[in-house]
């Protein structure tokens, strides 16, 4: 069971299996994502890539929560595609991950319950070769200060150990970092005592 709300499970690094059934090829590619937006690009870089392949299939779950998801079938039978792929992922116990099954089709009908075993295979497969990381939901704070309160800003940047994702220290200075959500209210009460917080 998860600690903490914020907490969730993840993929370190893209992966990749491969299925192969009747002459029909089964290319599972996993990725680590963050965000829908993430997903679109990883998605239209892939369309391109594989661009003479029949489907990319996909499925992605986002959130600690896991409360974002989708699982698109890309023209194959409704939920022989997306649905397996997705089930793969929830029982890895997964989140933030997406996952694109690339069909080349070898001209033999697999019919659909051969369809959502060579889906859910070739996720399987890719996630096999995943090294799984615990990681926590972030959020970003940006700290609006003076030049003269830049120690006491960067003590608590230090004391928290976050990581500085963004500085500008001019006359008025600017910091955003990206803290652990649950952290948030706590570091926006340390933040707020030595500037101003968006």
């Amino acid at each position: 069971m998860r600690s903490m709300q914020d907490t969730y499970r993840t993929i370190a690094a893209p992966v990749e299996g491969l299925y192969k059934e009747k002459g029909s090829k089964f290319i599972a590619k996993a990725y680590p994502v963050r965000s829908e937006e993430e997903v679109k690009e990883i998605l239209q870089a892939l369309r391109k890539e594989f661009f003479d392949a029949r489907h990319h299939c996909y499925a992605y779950l986002l959130g600690a929560d896991r409360a974002t998801y989708r699982a698109n079938d890309d023209g194959e039978p409704n939920h022989s595609a997306g649905d397996p792929i997705l089930g793969q992922i929830k029982s890895a116990d997964l989140s933030n991950v997406l996952v694109v099954v690339i069909r080349y089709f070898g001209g033999i009908k697999l019919g659909v319950g051969g369809l959502i075993h060579a889906y859910k295979t070739a996720t399987a497969e890719a996630l096999a070769q995943a090294y799984v990381v615990e990681r926590h939901e972030t959020t970003f704070l940006t700290v609006q200060f003076s030049y003269e309160q830049m120690n006491d800003v960067m003590r608590v940047v230090k004391d928290y150990d976050l990581l500085v994702r963004q500085q500008d220290f001019q006359l008025d200075c600017q910091l955003t970092v990206e803290v652990r959500t649950s952290l948030a209210p706590q570091l926006e009460e340390q933040f707020s005592k030595l500037g101003r917080l968006r």
